[in-house]
């Protein structure tokens, strides 16, 4: 039967996944659409879950079964009928990768040809002296020597032995067999018969001496022989040892190799591999090209500073230290430092507090830290349990650059390639433009410089022209992971692709949101399909059409309620187009708060941020703001989180740098509240999390009937064995394997999909079984439990979050970003009183609607009602205005950025005539 859906579309029919209620719609093709809606209506469900899934399973089964079992296995979508499909690429945020070795470099391929511009047109430069050093053919060898003057003479030797030990008295026999008649030894030269005795522990030097001559016509062949006998005797390296009529003279020192002939240094040959920091030919070896190691930190190993010795202070050693092995010495170290076992840590001195974790060598006392390393090593693995004592910092070898020595010491003009790698993609595309090259090189260089200019270029198109090659990908945004694949899909010039973007525009700051629509324009003008799941109002406005689903989220969402162009969504009934139209808007606050107390940091340095002392309020909400790349992440994350957590005796890698934090003891908690799922199972879901469960439980376990057959809570749970199915494990559903197929999942037989036992089930309260609870939406189940206050008032909680449409037991894999946010907000909402806690949000508002930033924003102004401290890292305009004082960094990225542009209320931001932000807010 022929297709009756026409070419130019995308044709769904019935699709009911996860909460899409049977749609059926048609994508325009070739052009530029947006998916907008309330979080969990549906939008990810629809443009990732069926048009990108269904287009990638597709392919996958158009592939051999051999091929597909080495392949990912892919769920068909819950939908009757998908047509006009195209060739499908997901540009996800979740897709940032967690490998240490992943950079920007590596992930944009910008670094494989790197890698060869290096290896083609690098020069060798000693290490020690920062000469240059070039490999020389043998003709070149002679040609250098026939350049000296008429009558020179001069000695070919051939390296043999180099600050060696021993007698050698084998080598001089083996020598003397061969026909060689002298040598030159530390210096002296001497004959093959009378060679000196050498004194076997001490370090020698033994040159061969091949040939003697004096530069003259008709000496070339002779020398060319000599040449070639020394560098085959001397491993590739040989010594023209000039003669001076009124001296010693001088040596001469050369190489078929690239070695240095001041400091007898030799390099390896140049290839691509030696720049690879994911192979053992380029890798540093202290780090193994993960650029930093592992070490332990004293704070963390003793984090209770009000602990003794005796009291267990060092965590790894929790028993009294008099019936330990260590007793004797650190008594004696006590003594030496004036301390006992049973003073407190925090009455040590520094220096006493040096020698007991590093040693001390007049006591004999090796040091908590070398010890815990000794154990390791014995061991011969780092355990997860020491995990907890160490931290991480730049390798003290390569310093972070990832290489080996010899690689560092290769340069093209002036940069080795971490320094190259270190620039920003701006200055870098400046340096590469301003390269000249001669003779053959010019040629060489034109394809590679071509190339990496492009791609560079493609960087600086999607406004990241503040990041380094060298970044590592784990200290990226989402939308900055986001951006840099789609600088590598515009490099590939793919033609027929059917692209599917979630929310591109997060981490761009408002000034920067043309240039991403440009990219996008560009993408879609090469007859791709741009998909976007998108709430920024400006992208919405650009896009040729759009889709809204909705009404609300969760079961109340899975419609769509608009679908064609801008214009005529202006004119509809929805939620988007009233926002749109300016029907509906977030209104700013009356009043600004103020605050009586604040915490100071001091010459923060971290990154791009230029020794800044910064002032933030506590007891206010605080907004951080800032064009892209100005520094947000490094003052909030890496600077002021990391320090509060190490205060708090937690393990973090690379803390910033700082001279230091006042007012840090006024912050008693610091939660950093994102939008990571509250669970990477189905086992996880909202009642679990918030602990609504575990009053729930309570109840079933309360009954009259729970009681009269002795059942405790735990017989309500689906975790642990007793009232759960075991014939699925307390899942409801089976998964059974299909090899080179999907895996299905069937409903378990024994319980139904109900995850208990009949006899659990059995028990009932009010009328309603713990899986009918577990099923209700938060609004159901606030009326059912509407007797119990503090579970009412947990409920309440979610309801105030905007999330009283999600089921109890919903899985947590099923919830959006924007959900699982409010999740966690919920839960500290949840407490009485928060005086103390400093909550900290990096861009809270992906994957939320204009109508729920309003919401979000009501949560986080009732957040620092009960006592809190919220600091938001934000792009939004809407989320600006609401706080109480904002941070405006800038004033540009990259290098160009880490200053303070302008600090103060909103309407003191607008008035900085320097602030970027300001302009916007207007």
């Amino acid at each position: 039967m022929q297709s009756t859906a026409p070419k130019n579309v995308i044709h769904i029919e019935g699709a009911r996944h996860h909460n899409l209620k049977n749609l059926t719609l048609d994508i325009p093709r070739d052009q530029l659409v947006v998916v907008c809606g309330p979080s969990g209506s549906g939008k990810s469900t629809l443009a990732f879950d069926i048009v990108y899934a269904e287009g990638q399973r597709r392919y996958v089964e158009s592939l051999s079964a051999y091929a597909r079992q080495f392949l990912p296995q892919m769920d068909k979508p819950d939908v009757d009928k998908v047509e006009g499909l195209s060739p499908a690429i997901s540009l996800e945020q979740q897709t940032a990768t967690r490998n240490p070795r992943s950079t920007v470099g590596t992930v944009t391929e910008v670094y494989d040809f790197l890698r060869v511009f290096y290896a083609r047109l690098g020069k060798f430069h000693c290490p020690q002296c920062g000469k240059p050093i070039a490999a020389q053919t043998t003709d070149e060898i002679v040609n250098t020597v026939l350049a000296l003057p008429q009558g020179t003479k001069f000695m070919i030797l051939a390296p043999l032995v180099e600050h060696q030990k021993g007698t050698h008295k084998d080598l001089f026999a083996k020598l003397k067999k061969e026909g060689f008649a002298r040598v030159r030894v530390n210096g002296q030269l001497y004959s093959l018969d009378g060679a000196p005795e050498l004194e076997k522990n001490k370090k020698h030097t033994i040159h061969l001496v091949v040939d003697r001559l004096v530069i003259r016509d008709a000496i070339g062949k002779r020398l060319t022989d000599s040449v070639e006998l020394a560098l085959i005797r001397g491993d590739e390296r040989l010594i023209v040892s000039v003669l001076d009529s009124d001296g010693p003279g001088r040596d001469i020192f050369m190489s078929t190799l690239s070695t240095c002939p001041a400091c007898k240094i030799s390099m390896p040959r140049l290839s691509p591999q030696l720049f690879s920091f994911n192979s053992p030919q380029g890798a540093c070896p202290t780090c193994n090209g993960i650029g930093s190691v592992e070490y332990f930190e004293p704070d963390l190993i003793a984090p209770n500073k009000g602990l003794s010795l005796n009291k267990g202070g060092v965590i790894p050693w929790k028993s009294a230290y008099r019936q330990t092995q260590y007793g004797p010495m650190l008594k004696k170290l006590g003594t030496a430092h004036g301390f006992t076992l049973d003073t407190p840590l925090a009455d040590y001195t520094s220096e006493a507090w040096h020698a007991l974790f590093h040693g001390h060598a007049a006591t004999g006392w090796p040091g908590v830290v070398p010890l815990l390393d000794l154990s390791m090593q014995q061991a011969g693995v780092w355990d997860h349990w020491t995990a907890q004592f160490r931290q991480s910092r730049p390798c003290p070898v390569c310093d972070g650059a990832r290489l080996r020595p010899e690689a560092l010491a290769v340069r093209v003009a002036d940069k080795n390639m971490f320094e190259f790698s270190s620039l920003s993609i701006q200055r870098a595309l400046d340096w590469l433009e301003h390269l000249e090259f001669i003779g053959h090189e010019t040629r060489i260089s034109e394809p590679l410089l071509k190339e990496l200019t492009h791609r560079l270029g493609f960087m600086v198109n999607v406004g990241l022209e503040y990041l380094s090659l060298g970044r590592n990908m784990t200290t990226l945004s989402g939308g900055e992971a986001q951006r840099i694949r789609l600088a590598s899909q515009l490099g590939s010039g793919l033609v027929g692709v059917t692209y599917v973007l979630d929310e591109p525009s997060i981490g761009l700051h408002p000034r920067d949101n043309e240039r991403l629509l440009q990219t996008l324009r560009s993408l879609q003008s090469r007859g791709n399909t741009v998909l976007v799941v998108e709430h920024d109002e400006p992208t919405i406005r650009h896009a040729d059409h759009v889709i809204e689903i909705g009404p609300g989220s969760g079961w109340l969402g899975g419609e769509i309620v608009f679908q064609g162009p801008v214009d005529q969504l202006l004119k509809a009934d929805t939620l988007t187009g009233k926002y749109l139209r300016g029907d509906l808007f977030i209104a700013p606050p009356d009043t600004r708060r103020t605050a009586s107390t604040v915490l100071a940091l001091r010459n923060v340095a971290t990154n791009n941020l230029k020794n800044l002392d910064v002032t933030i309020p506590l007891g206010v909400m605080t907004c951080v703001t800032g064009v892209s790349g100005s520094g947000k992440s490094s003052l909030v994350m890496d600077s002021l989180y990391k320090h509060l957590l190490l205060h708090m005796g937690q393990k973090v890698n690379n803390p910033g740098k700082i001279g230091g934090i006042t007012g840090r003891e006024l912050v008693e908690k610091v939660i950093s509240i994102d939008q990571t799922p509250i669970g990477r199972t189905p086992r996880s879901n909202p009642a679990t999390y918030t602990k609504i469960f575990d009053d729930i439980r309570k109840i079933f376990a309360g009954s009259k009937e729970a009681r009269t057959r002795g059942y405790q809570p735990g017989r309500f749970s689906f975790n642990v064995k007793g009232g759960r199915c075991e014939a699925c494990k307390g899942d409801g559903q089976i998964r059974v394997e299909m090899h080179f197929l999907p895996d299905v999942y069937v409903t378990c037989e024994a319980c139904k999909g109900k995850r208990y036992t009949a006899q659990t089930l059995e028990v009932e309260y009010r009328g309603k079984s713990i899986a009918d609870v577990l099923d209700m939406t938060v609004r159901q189940a606030r009326e059912f439990f509407a007797n119990h206050p503090a579970l009412v008032r947990r409920l309440d909680v979610l309801g105030e979050v905007g999330l009283e449409y999600l089921r109890l037991g919903q899985p947590a894999t099923t919830l959006s970003g924007g959900e699982a946010q409010r999740i966690k907000i919920s839960r500290e909402l949840g407490k009485r009183n928060l005086p103390g806690a400093l909550y900290i949000l990096d861009e809270p508002t992906t994957g939320l609607h204009m109508h729920e930033v309003g919401k979000l924003i009501r949560v986080l102004h009732a957040l620092v009602d009960k006592g809190a401290t919220v600091i938001v890292i934000e792009h939004n305009t809407a989320v600006i205005m609401a706080s109480d004082h904002v941070i405006d960094l800038g004033p540009g990225g990259g290098e160009h950025g880490g200053q303070i542009v302008a600090s103060g209320t909103p309407e003191q931001i607008i008035a900085s005539p320097d602030s970027a932000t300001g302009q916007f807010l207007v």
